[in-house]
C-alpha cells in the first residue's frame, strides 16, 4: 500500500514536469476536449500517467459500490482487448490501431470496454482478462481485503494479538528482505516498559519500588 502511494506520487511529479514542457497530457481524460492549466489535473477514475487506464463498472455496480475493476489498455495486448470485447475492427481502424491514434478516443474506448465488463462480476472479468495477460485488478472492499488469503500469506495484512483489545488486523511491513524478516507487533500499554527503561538508565529494583510507592511513576 505504501509502495502504491509512492509510485502514484512519482507518476504525478513526472506528469507535472511533462505538462510544463508540453502544456498538454494526452493520456488524461481531459484531452482533447479541455484546455490544460499549469497544474496536473485530477484524473478521476482514469489513470493518466502514460498507460491509459480506468476504473470500470462490473455486474451489480448499481447496488455494490465495489463492483468495479481497474483496467489498463496496454499497447502490447491491444489486439486481445479488441477480441475480448468483440470490437475486432479496432485492430486495423486507423483511429484505434496505434497508441497515439487512440489517445483522443480513450473515453469512447473505455465506454465500450465497460459495456463488456458490466456483463460479468469483477472476479469473472479479471479471470477472463488474465487469460490474455491484459493488466487489470478487482476493486476490493475492506472486507474483501481483510479476508483475502493471499494478502495474509504475503504478510501484507497481519493479525496482531493485544492483551486489551484482543486480536486485530493491521498492515504488515511493506519492505520484505529475505535475510531481514520483521514481525509486526502491537504498541505497548501505558507504562508497560517503565521498569525496563529505568533499569537501562541505571536504577536498581529497590529504587523503582520506592518511586512506585511515592507514585512518581
Amino acid at each position: 500500500m505504501q509502495d502504491s502511494v509512492l509510485n502514484l506520487c512519482r507518476v504525478k511529479l513526472r506528469d507535472q514536469q511533462r505538462l510544463e514542457n508540453t502544456h498538454v497530457l494526452e493520456e488524461y481524460p481531459q484531452y482533447p476536449n479541455t484546455e490544460f492549466g499549469d497544474a496536473v489535473p485530477r484524473a478521476g477514475n482514469s489513470s493518466g500517467g502514460g498507460q491509459p487506464g480506468s476504473i470500470l463498472k462490473c455486474l451489480g455496480w448499481e447496488k455494490d459500490p465495489n463492483a468495479y475493476i481497474y483496467f489498463i489498455a496496454q499497447a502490447p495486448v491491444w489486439s486481445s482487448i479488441c477480441q475480448v470485447v468483440k470490437q475486432e475492427d479496432w485492430i486495423t481502424d486507423p483511429k484505434y490501431a496505434t497508441p497515439a491514434a487512440r489517445l483522443p478516443h480513450l473515453k469512447a474506448i473505455f465506454e465500450r470496454i465497460e459495456k463488456w465488463s458490466m456483463t460479468l462480476t469483477k472476479f469473472e472479468a479479471v479471470a477472463v482478462l488474465n487469460q490474455y495477460d491484459i493488466p487489470c485488478g478487482p476493486i476490493l472492499s475492506m472486507k474483501e481485503i481483510a479476508d483475502e488469503p493471499s494478502l495474509r500469506a504475503t504478510g501484507t495484512i497481519v493479525e496482531v494479538d493485544h492483551p486489551v483489545r484482543g486480536k486485530y488486523l493491521t498492515v504488515g511491513n511493506p519492505i520484505k528482505l529475505s535475510d531481514s524478516k520483521t514481525d509486526v507487533t502491537r504498541s505497548p500499554l501505558l507504562g508497560e516498559h517503565t521498569d525496563e527503561i529505568l533499569q537501562e538508565l541505571g536504577y536498581l529494583q529497590k529504587d523503582i519500588v520506592e518511586l512506585r510507592t511515592a507514585k512518581v511513576i
